[in-house]
């Protein structure tokens, strides 16, 4: 079965994104909603899913998107957009020495980093009021905690978040049902083939898991 046609359906290609990088990140999360509670300046360790996405050529992207979502909560979904005039911005704020079409590509090698080197490359993801949000990596010198890049982020509105929720549940069913339908293939071929390893199965089948028939 091709699992391309279920991707298709995905609300993020709506507009004619593509994706560049769909990998879960090590980040440590701090809500911040309260600005004098010092205690969230500690936070806690998260895997989140990190989608990039361009419109446009790869190598000459108009927009750039970072979506993020998580496996333990459906409700958070946050993105970040960015295009050339938007990044000019960022790039004279932030003294960044590329240029928008090398932005991607940065931003790929730095969560990378969190994945492969997460004691000395941090992603930490700070939850303000209003559904705002911000990304800082950091870089861990040993001597002092080094910011490379921060990216602002705005929580999803709830349209979007339904249909992202809607299509994940529809994804798993989909894929529940492939699987259940292979199973019963095999079932009715090892009970052709070899009806006492289908009793075999049986009896050994884990608690809550149904026999095969």
């Amino acid at each position: 079965f091709d699992f391309s046609l279920i991707e298709e359906q995905d609300p993020s290609l709506a507009e004619g994104h593509r994706v560049l990088y769909d990998r879960e990140v090590p980040f440590e999360i701090r809500n911040q909603i309260d600005a004098q509670d010092s205690s969230q300046e500690v936070g806690t360790l998260e895997a989140i899913k990190v989608k990039i996405l361009v419109m446009g050529e790869e190598q000459n992207p108009m927009t750039l998107r970072i979506e993020l979502t998580s496996e333990n909560d459906l409700f958070f979904h946050f993105n970040h957009n960015l295009d050339e005039h938007g990044f000019r911005q960022v790039q004279e704020h932030q003294k960044l020495m590329v240029d928008f079409p090398e932005y991607p590509n940065v931003l790929i090698r730095m969560l990378n980093s969190c994945i492969k080197e997460p004691h000395s490359h941090l992603a930490v993801f700070v939850i303000e009021r209003e559904g705002l949000a911000r990304l800082d990596f950091i870089q861990n010198m040993e001597y002092k905690f080094v910011e490379l890049l921060s990216c602002n982020f705005i929580a999803s509105p709830e349209d979007v978040i339904r249909a992202h929720i809607c299509f994940r549940y529809n994804t798993l069913k989909s894929r529940l049902a492939l699987v259940q339908a292979r199973l019963g293939e095999v079932e009715q071929l090892v009970k052709v083939k070899n009806p006492s390893l289908l009793l075999q199965l049986n009896k050994s089948a884990p608690a809550g898991r149904p026999a095969m028939r």
